[in-house]
């Protein structure tokens, strides 16, 4: 029985992006990636910067004001992964408009699209965003708390929803609730009456100005019901885009490390010397490779309209735990300068964290 295989040699059009990805995360957003943190505020001119390569508007059709080109997971897992090496949190932000445009492709019909989907047909930032989170230590996407009623010829709404990226900038989101026994999805104008966000002070990702929504009673058409929402495949996309976070903020880390334990001396030698820290580096680089390769996997299987499921589940398993792992490693090699705040170690470890969590927020 044959296998189905993935093919990891990039097209001219990849090799080229990535290179100008790369360059953009390596010469802009690292040096403000701090600053950002510091502020609690993701920069609007690093947001543009990363809009402005225009991977919101690739599967968007050109009636609507974007490129029409045959979506690719693949391609957008590595956008991601090249970005976040610079800074993951600038990264999560300026990406929600992918995600949010990725599911009204995927899940809604075509007026919904017409109707939503040009607003966010500009080279600069323009927000919108899947809200699925929840603020409960129980969450289950498939069994949210929020509800959706029928009410006349719409729904009403109830519930809150928890991390949601760029909210108070977003023009419109896509929320799950729960409905007749099942989880349905609809798009919510942000200025819709009862609809409420506040700022939320997370321990990471703190520049991309996560808050959460408040439901009360907000009525939605049910025309805004998206007709196609498939939660797993939503679940899916998204374990696959939180992978490639990890990947990137992972691969900075241990190329910011190298140079460290080769340079810092103890009792007259390198540290780097020590097998105790040359085999936790090499540790690191393993373990990115296996992360890397279990999310590149899984987005070639979806890229290619195979089964991928089993594949996005276990990539976000790895990367869930072998990002903790590498975060805390990245610490423990700086010593007492990786508990201070004048290296960036400390930042890439709180925003790892958020890797466990970020359910629905980054579907490639």
């Amino acid at each position: 029985m044959s296998t189905p295989l993935f093919d990891l040699t990039l097209t001219e059009e990849q090799r080229i992006t990535r290179e100008s990805m790369r360059r953009l995360a390596r010469d802009t957003l690292s040096s403000q990636a701090r600053a950002a943190d510091d502020s609690v505020a993701a920069d609007p001119a690093l947001l543009d910067a990363i809009s402005g390569f225009g991977l919101g508007l690739m599967p968007m059709p050109e009636a609507l004001g974007g490129v029409g080109m045959p979506r690719s997971p693949l391609s957008n897992a590595l956008a991601v992964e090249d970005l976040a090496q610079g800074d993951m949190s600038h990264t999560l932000a300026a990406l929600q408009p992918m995600a949010a445009v990725n599911a009204l492709m995927d899940f809604g019909d075509e007026q919904q699209q017409e109707r939503w989907l040009p607003a966010l047909a500009a080279e600069n930032f323009a927000g919108a965003a899947v809200a699925l989170n929840e603020p409960r230590a129980t969450f289950e996407p498939g069994a949210p708390a929020t509800t959706a009623n029928k009410a006349g010829d719409g729904y009403t709404l109830n519930g809150v929803k928890s991390l949601v990226p760029m909210a108070a900038q977003c023009q419109w989101f896509v929320v799950t609730a729960a409905l007749d026994g099942d989880v349905a999805a609809f798009v919510v104008p942000a200025d819709a009456e009862g609809l409420s966000i506040e700022p939320e002070p997370y321990m990471g990702l703190r520049s991309a100005n996560m808050a959460s929504l408040t439901l009360e009673n907000v009525l939605v058409p049910a025309r805004e019901k998206l007709p196609n929402f498939d939660l797993d495949r939503l679940l899916d996309l998204s374990r696959i885009g939180q992978c490639a976070l990890a990947v990137g903020c992972c691969q900075a880390l241990m190329e910011y490390s190298i140079p460290y334990v080769k340079e810092r001396k103890a009792f007259g030698e390198p540290i780097a010397w020590r097998q105790s820290v040359a085999f936790m580096v090499a540790n690191m680089g393993i373990e990115i490779e296996g992360m890397r390769l279990m999310m590149l996997r899984a987005a070639s299987r979806a890229e290619q309209g195979l089964d991928f499921h089993r594949e996005a589940y276990l990539a976000q398993l790895q990367c869930m735990e072998k990002a903790m792992e590498i975060g805390t490693n990245g610490i423990q090699l700086f010593g007492g300068a990786g508990f201070v705040r004048d290296y960036p170690l400390e930042m890439w470890y709180r925003n790892l964290r958020g890797i466990a969590v970020l359910h629905g927020s980054l579907m490639v």
